[in-house]
């Protein structure tokens, strides 16, 4: 373990989700077996139905429900299966749009970030320092801008009422002070640099578990596994993706798209069920034009290398290279969980059908390389490459340009069979995004919708959410990492472990502990292994780590299932 932290009771419990009269939190195989059951048997139309459960739609699924809307979530494989977990994991203001004259988008951003930040999850949101060092040979041009884009970008902070407390502003730094941040940078003809200061999520796939478990604790039914193969403004044909024995497909449920289409080579017709709402939203991203026809969705592959963070001297912040020849566009290496760095970003228009999960091609990890080795002072090989994941955007297809020159702006779209697809975005939008959705949704069906409460909700996790720590050692301490993921849940974690040895780690050199594992298993609704290891943890993402740590995953999902027997 890195260390450890002093247990945090945060404030008192108020009635909330802990209570009898409300839902938990907890996500479950028998609270998905149960909610499903119900679904079949059900006569009425609920509320609202959202169809993925990647961070758009856990997010609609929060302002729904929080807002009274009886809400169903139907995802076919996993929270966070797709787009949701192959991001840089940040949270970020929106530069990069300043500097394309898209105020509209930065502007949003940075007010989104700041309520991550200081109200909805200060606990997964962090800031992030970010320098771009500057040499003898950069030219004027790339000297400046940087720096005015960064000072630009803390007054944009400041009008979205981000304090400088919270989120310092933009400096120049000496190449000493570069060289504290980012050790492992080139010092030969190093002049200065560029200092600011953006979040990075503590992990993307957590923030998508966090807002559906919140979700579920309003009284959403959150149920993965759960294909919907046709959908319409008011019904979906939905199929049990488990099946009536209750076994997953494969290590990771059934192959295929988001909606629709899969192969199933058994006579599944008994695990198909229609279900009827008064409003149907797909929220399916790069998939979205197999829900909705006539939606044109242009996937653009966005391709990330793991390292050992040694290779650059175990940096505090996020080394930013310009790339070459571009005015806009930055490659970066940032510390990230488990002594790693993360190296991006690619902007590749990916053509074709859309996979489960992309792959990197070998031009886009030569390319990284090439960017981030030109600040380097020992420079990288394909032999420092540990892993590497990539992800596809979800961007709104105008016929024509690369992708990297394509809007991050999200599209809201209604069929002529009332079926409304949101689709595009940005994962820092994510709250905003689903608060439109439900506002559109809620005036055209006449829902019986409160007014939007998610600027001022707390996650699970975050102080002020009203589900109360536990202390779960003797001796008050928690280790650090197991604070750092789950915030004020952190003594619960531990508490409720099914496990035995609880704080012990699930494999040599990974700070995860065996308590969570368990409650991947027992409160955030993981079903297999790859949902333990590639979302509920980031462990997959290295497979050397992967293996080491699979068998507690698996005894963790053995204990799940003999406590529900």
């Amino acid at each position: 373990m890195t260390g450890h932290a002093k247990a945090d009771h945060g404030p008192t419990a108020r009635p909330g989700p802990t209570d009898a009269r409300a839902p938990s939190t907890a996500l479950s195989a028998g609270r998905r077996a149960r909610e499903l059951a119900e679904l079949r048997g059900r006569s009425t139309p609920v509320d609202l139905i959202v169809i993925g459960g990647g961070i758009t739609g856990a997010g609609i699924a929060l302002d729904a429900a929080s807002r009274g809307l009886e809400t169903v979530l139907l995802e076919a494989h996993d929270l966070a299966f797709g787009t949701s977990r192959w991001s840089s994991k940040l949270a970020h203001g929106g530069l990069r749009y300043l500097a394309t004259g898209n105020v509209a988008i930065a502007r949003r951003s940075a007010v989104e970030r700041g309520i991550m930040l200081e109200r909805t999850a200060p606990h997964l949101v962090r800031p992030l320092a970010q320098v771009v060092p500057v040499y003898r040979d950069t030219q004027p041009v790339g000297a400046v801008l940087p720096g005015l884009g960064f000072v630009a970008g803390t007054v944009l902070s400041r009008l979205a009422g981000t304090r400088a407390d919270r989120l310092p502003g933009a400096r120049v730094l000496g190449p000493r002070r570069v060289a504290e941040y980012v050790p492992g940078v080139r010092r030969d003809g190093l002049r200065f640099g560029h200092l600011n200061w953006d979040c990075q999520l503590v992990d993307d796939a957590r923030l998508v578990t966090a807002v559906a478990r919140t979700a579920a604790g309003h009284g959403a039914r959150v149920i993965t596994r759960a294909r919907v193969l046709e959908a319409s403004g008011t019904r979906v044909t939905v199929r049990d993706e488990l099946g009536a024995g209750g076994a997953v497909v494969g290590g990771a449920g059934v192959g295929g798209a988001g909606v629709g289409g899969a192969a199933r080579s058994d006579d599944d017709s008994d695990d198909e069920f229609t279900l009827s709402a008064r409003a149907v939203v797909s929220a399916t991203g790069v998939w979205a034009g197999q829900t909705t026809p006539g939606v044109r969705v242009r996937p653009s592959r966005g391709t990330h290398l793991v390292l050992d963070a040694a290779a650059l001297g175990h940096p505090v912040g996020a080394l930013t290279v310009p790339v070459p020849g571009e005015t806009n566009r930055f490659c970066f290496a940032i510390p990230a969980e488990f002594g790693r760095l993360h190296v991006g970003l690619t902007d590749v228009d990916a053509p074709g059908p859309v996979p489960d999960v992309p792959e990197s091609t070998e031009a886009e990890i030569d390319f990284l390389l090439d960017v981030v080795n030109r600040a380097l002072e020992v420079r990288l090989t394909r032999d420092d490459v540990l892993g590497t994941f990539a992800g596809l955007r979800p961007l709104v297809d105008s016929g024509d340009g690369d992708t990297a020159d394509l809007s991050r702006d999200h599209a809201l779209l209604t069929s002529d069979n009332g079926l409304v697809t949101i689709t595009g975005g940005k994962l820092t939008e994510y709250r905003l995004m689903a608060e439109q959705v439900v506002d559109l949704v809620a005036g055209r069906a006449g829902l019986p919708a409160g007014p939007c409460r998610t600027a001022d909700l707390p996650l699970v996790g975050a102080p002020g959410h009203p589900v109360a720590a536990v202390a779960a050692t003797s001796a008050g301490l928690l280790p650090a990492s197991l604070v750092a993921r789950y915030g004020q849940e952190a003594g619960t974690v531990v508490a409720a472990s099914l496990l035995d040895r609880p704080l012990e780690a699930v494999a040599e050199g990974l700070d995860v502990t065996r308590a969570e594992f368990s409650y991947a298993v027992t409160h955030e609704g993981a079903l297999t292994v790859d949902d333990v290891l590639d979302r509920r943890s980031r462990i997959g993402l290295v497979a050397t780590d992967r293996a080491a740590a699979e068998p507690v995953a698996r005894q963790a999902l053995a204990a799940g299932r003999a406590a529900a027997d």
